[in-house]
């Protein structure tokens, strides 16, 4: 089969090698379709301290069941299928306190960028589910980040009425904007991209701004609130600490602000200590997502809350990974699609 392994930046070769095996409980995939994401651009441009090279990469995928391994009972051959890629352990502190999220132990696999993909046991048990027959392959392949956008939607509180503000419009920040428009909240949204603050309008934004045209982002946000006080819960999606304290000034007193993209490594923010204080802000940071927020995404997505029509632009096949990753890295498309036959 072809592979995809990233050697080091902008080094990424497709090869070949055995197709492999399912052991025990595990389950062995035939890719259909392979979606590009902001982690595997990250990925190929700098590489990432889960990956040493030369590592398999790629975690947003969906297909058919080639193969199943003893003791797997939920799927067989022929299964449309797809699996998220992590799983928690369930009995570490953190699982046993319901942060999943947080697991030691959390099981992560990779490996999308592959005609064919073994999924762990763990993963199969808990984030593996079959396709209706009314669920394309590009839809089902978004399960992974829309998850990740449940969750943290889940974790903002955000209640009907609520004026929400989303910094940020790629994958998740669009997933957010349709999930926080289900909430029946008015949603505000920044980007520098006319093309994303259009699709987030579709998606149910009410105010959109681009940052490039306004002198000060935060105020313009602020005076899109009642008596410009600021917004009830603040998300910010883009994983820049600049951002992040601009998102922090958005909120009203008593806000909620949920600080969810993931910035580089050593990277620091400040805040205004009296604000945080008097203001009686609650800022928090949510990272990733748990299983329950995984099913549930992916029941949102069988029901059509969201579908590839709005977040897959571009097919290539696997060959082209890298024309797929460079045309991602332009910030013209939402994701683009590897094509397996």
């Amino acid at each position: 089969m072809k592979i995809a392994y990233f050697y080091g930046p902008e080094d990424v070769r497709i090869e070949e090698t055995a197709i492999p095996e399912p052991g025990y409980g595990e389950v062995v995939i035939k890719n259909k379709v392979a979606l590009t994401c902001g982690t595997d651009l990250k990925t190929y441009l700098r590489g990432h301290p889960l990956w040493i090279p030369p590592a398999v990469f790629g975690h947003e995928a969906s297909g058919v069941v080639y193969k199943v391994g003893e003791g797997v009972e939920k799927f067989k051959v022929g299964d449309r299928v797809v699996a998220h890629n992590s799983a928690p352990c369930h009995e570490c502190i953190y699982c046993k306190t319901h942060q999943y999220s947080m697991c030691e132990n959390n099981l992560f696999n990779s490996g999308a960028f592959a005609e064919y993909q073994k999924i762990p046991e763990r993963i199969v048990r808990q984030n593996m589910f079959t396709l209706p027959d009314t669920l394309d392959f590009k839809s089902a392949a978004l399960t992974e980040p829309f998850s990740c956008a449940v969750y943290g939607v889940d974790e903002s509180n955000i209640k009907q009425g609520d004026y929400v503000v989303i910094n940020g419009v790629g994958p998740i920040g669009l997933m957010f904007v349709k999930l926080v428009y289900l909430k029946g909240a008015h949603i505000i949204v920044t980007d520098a991209s006319d093309k994303r603050l259009e699709l987030a309008k579709k998606l149910g934004a009410k105010d959109i701004i681009n940052i490039n045209e306004v002198s000060d982002v935060v105020k313009a946000v602020k005076d899109c609130t009642p008596q410009s006080r600021g917004v009830d819960v603040a998300i910010e999606a883009t994983g820049l600490p600049r951002v992040w304290e601009n998102t922090i000034l958005m909120a009203r007193k008593g806000g909620l602000v949920n600080l969810f993209g993931g910035t580089k490594k050593g990277e620091t923010f400040t805040i205004d200590c009296q604000l945080f204080h008097y203001s009686q802000l609650t800022i928090k940071g949510v990272f990733h997502t748990t299983p329950y927020h995984v099913e549930r995404a992916f029941r949102l997505i069988c029901e059509g809350v969201i579908s590839a029509d709005d977040f897959v632009n571009n097919e290539y096949d696997i060959d082209h990974l890298v024309d797929a990753l460079e045309s991602h890295r332009t910030g013209n498309v939402i994701k683009n699609a590897i094509i397996f036959e």
